[in-house]
């Protein structure tokens, strides 16, 4: 009897603790519309392609007013990377903080929106080791919660 009740009991647990896990919302990267800004994208992409850059990963994606968007890239040692977010020209602050393996914080850049080049964050980078980052860019807009962001990596090699 109490065999059969331990095993209904873990059985009820087991139950509801899948339950919990599946109801748990995942984050993922969605492509948006990047027609507002795309002649901004094609003339960077020229640009630091002329100074020997190549780009290692390009993204549209999805964002919410407020909300840091994480993008999580591996980096080699002594490469010099170049990261650009580009925001939603409508938005009044942009920010990218970008941190390392040990969760240090490396880089923060913020601009607004009456800032000469304000929906773009574009910084070089040269890590001190072979490790992942983590990138969060976020940018703030009044009228629109539904935003679009894109972001490159790129890398020198000549």
């Amino acid at each position: 009897m109490k065999t059969l009740l331990l095993t209904m009991f873990f059985a009820l647990l087991i139950f509801l603790f899948s339950q919990n896990l599946a109801a748990q919302e995942i984050i993922r990267q969605e492509p948006c519309d990047t027609h507002p800004f795309s002649n901004q994208i094609d003339s960077l992409k020229k640009l630091f392609s002329s100074k020997g850059f190549i780009v290692l990963r390009e993204a549209s994606i999805s964002m919410q007013s407020e909300y840091e968007m994480p993008i999580i890239v591996p980096m080699t040692q002594g490469g010099l990377y170049e990261f650009v977010f580009i925001g939603e020209p409508s938005s009044r602050l942009y920010e990218v903080r970008m941190y390392d393996w040990n969760e240090k914080q490396v880089i923060y850049q913020k601009k607004m929106w009456g800032d000469v080049d304000g929906n773009i964050i574009s910084y070089a980078y040269i890590p001190q080791f072979s490790e992942y980052h983590m990138i969060k860019p976020v940018q703030i807009n009044k009228t629109k919660k539904n935003l679009c962001g894109y972001v490159i990596l790129l890398k020198k090699v000549k």
